[in-house]
């Protein structure tokens, strides 16, 4: 059985951040294919262009991180109705210098928890814009808006609610059906995206 490198990133930097748990909890119900890296984002410094001829060595580990990665999961809270800073400002690490952009035909998906009724939907529709503009094909199905119940969850993440445990397995089982569909259709392709100047913006 092939098994495929997932990266996945934690939008909020909180230490007992509900998307951190909710990663933890994916991790517990994915296929045993999935092998899951977390990308650290918290030490990275504000991007600039400036840092493009050199990158700092926070910068080269995220690329290298990204790049050793068949695909990139999204765990993320919605701050202001959009993409929490530090997520946005990794994305933009990511996709720099030009012509560099990891992120590209890397498989993604996205998912999210609040303790709010629409459960990031407006961060995660944010998110698809980004990624669409950085070539990274997105799981669009099931879509997977989490309204966090912290009762639904033990001490190491693991989800005790059937009916939510049930979704995110199915959610993870989707993720990997579209993994091996998009490394499929283009096995060992390195994209580029075209030049721009990224501006970066709780859980």
């Amino acid at each position: 059985m092939a098994t495929y490198k997932v990266g996945y990133f934690v939008g909020s930097l909180a230490q007992g951040s509900i998307n951190r748990t909710l990663s933890q909890a994916l991790i517990k119900v994915a296929p045993e294919s999935l092998e899951f890296t977390e990308i650290p984002i918290k030490d990275l410094p504000l991007y600039s262009y400036d840092y493009d001829a050199d990158y700092p060595p926070e910068g080269r580990a995220l690329k290298e991180a990204i790049s050793a990665s068949d695909a990139i999961l999204y765990v993320s809270p919605e701050y202001n109705r959009s993409i929490p800073g530090a997520l946005k400002n990794a994305i933009d690490w990511g996709s720099r210098p030009w012509g560099q952009n990891a992120f590209a035909r890397k498989p993604s998906a996205i998912i999210g928890a609040s303790i709010g009724g629409i459960g990031t939907a407006v961060m995660q529709s944010n998110m698809r814009s980004v990624l669409s503009f950085l070539d990274s094909p997105q799981l669009n199905a099931p879509e997977a808006y989490i309204h966090f119940k912290p009762e639904a969850y033990g001490p190491d993440g693991e989800c005790t609610d059937p009916s939510t445990k049930e979704f995110l397995t199915t959610f993870m089982t989707e993720f990997e059906a579209f993994i091996q569909r998009v490394l499929a259709s283009a096995p060992g392709h390195i994209g580029q995206s075209p030049d721009t100047e990224h501006h970066a913006e709780r859980s």
